[in-house]
């Protein structure tokens, strides 16, 4: 009897411990074919990248995707807002401009109203210095970007070359270089200029880098034309992006001023004609601003409301020209002397 149950036993705990076994080896097949589908979809992900101990950990550990990179998710708002020469318009909002009936509202109307601009509105891609300009762009318009800075607020209007003013440009000016390494052209615009006509048939055709001007002198290559960064036209290639590279060092030696200023105090080095970067400035006629408005708004296609200080100035000026160009679409016939109601109030001490 004691030596049937004893015979028992060891039957039982050698079975028991073959299923064990079993399961053991199983979970062990299941563990490695795990571990080997993880390597394979990393290496494939990142073909250039080592798989260290410490990857490998954080790889199985991780139950959920990784947050899309800032890059990552610049370049894939890039791709859906470009057109088919690889081109996007860009312009930088903050929340002082986003707020309703403000600078961003005025901009994205220009569009709806404008000769040939309603189908451009797709390729604008709104960059967001801030969270709520971020939340309302999104309810308007379908590409938004959220720029994050580290221990700076953009939020707020930013008087014209305050400290705060000059870092915006140019973190503009990092972003830009961007966009360029990216391989993508661009124009970028200032949210307060108003798009009337389409100026793509405007763009030089040899030039890298075209810039609108604050006055024209009636040469497109002459660097006495006075320079203005609110309308600008990129094209993406090796000699524009170090261009761009050596404009944003260059803030080094010139701290206190802002991106046009810098423009202005480095365009005749000799860098500048070493790497061979072509820069054409834009006929006011076309590309024109409160500081030399369009004198034929037969022609015109951007009007910026430069030559403005105070955001309540801007916003009253810049309503009138919406006004001058719906009544100017009104009409059937060939404007002969073309008159702007303003710039008006920013004419005003």
């Amino acid at each position: 009897m004691n030596s049937s149950s004893s015979s028992s036993r060891r039957k039982f705990v050698d079975t028991g411990f073959s299923i064990g076994q079993k399961e053991i080896i199983r979970i062990l097949i299941l563990f490695l074919v795990l571990t080997a589908s993880c390597l394979f979809l990393y290496k494939t992900a990142y073909p250039l990248q080592r798989l260290s101990f410490n990857n490998l950990t954080s790889l199985l550990a991780s139950s959920s995707p990784e947050p899309i990179k800032p890059d990552i998710a610049l370049r894939k708002i890039l791709e859906n807002a470009s057109n088919e020469n690889n081109t996007v318009i860009i312009t930088t909002l903050n929340q002082a401009w986003a707020e309703p009936k403000s600078i961003f509202d005025l901009f994205l109307e220009s569009f709806s109203i404008g000769q040939g601009t309603q189908k451009l509105l797709k390729h604008v891609v709104v960059v967001c210095l801030d969270s709520k300009a971020f939340e309302r762009c999104s309810q308007l318009h379908p590409n938004c970007y959220y720029l994050k800075t580290s221990g700076t607020d953009f939020s707020g209007d930013k008087a014209y070359n305050t400290p705060d003013y000059v870092n915006m440009m140019w973190r503009r000016i990092e972003l830009l270089i961007q966009v360029l390494e990216m391989g993508f052209n661009f124009i970028f615009t200032d949210t307060d200029v108003m798009w009337l006509r389409d100026p793509f048939p405007r763009l030089y055709p040899d030039g890298d880098f075209q810039m609108a001007c604050d006055k024209y002198f009636g040469n497109p290559t002459s660097f006495d034309n006075w320079a203005n960064g609110g309308f600008v036209y990129v094209r993406s290639n090796n000699r524009s992006i170090e261009f761009y590279k050596f404009w944003y060092k260059s803030r080094q030696n010139y701290s206190w001023l802002h991106d046009q200023d810098v423009f202005n105090r480095i365009k005749n080095d000799p860098f500048i004609s070493k790497i061979g970067v072509k820069i054409r400035f834009f006929d006011t006629v076309y590309i024109c601003g409160f500081c030399e408005p369009s004198k034929d708004i037969n022609l015109v296609c951007t009007m910026h409301g430069n030559c403005c200080l105070g955001l309540e100035k801007k916003i009253h000026d810049l309503n009138l020209i919406l006004d001058d160009w719906r009544k100017y679409m009104s009409l059937s016939k060939h404007v002969q002397n073309t008159t702007w109601s303003a710039p008006l109030r920013c004419l005003e001490k």
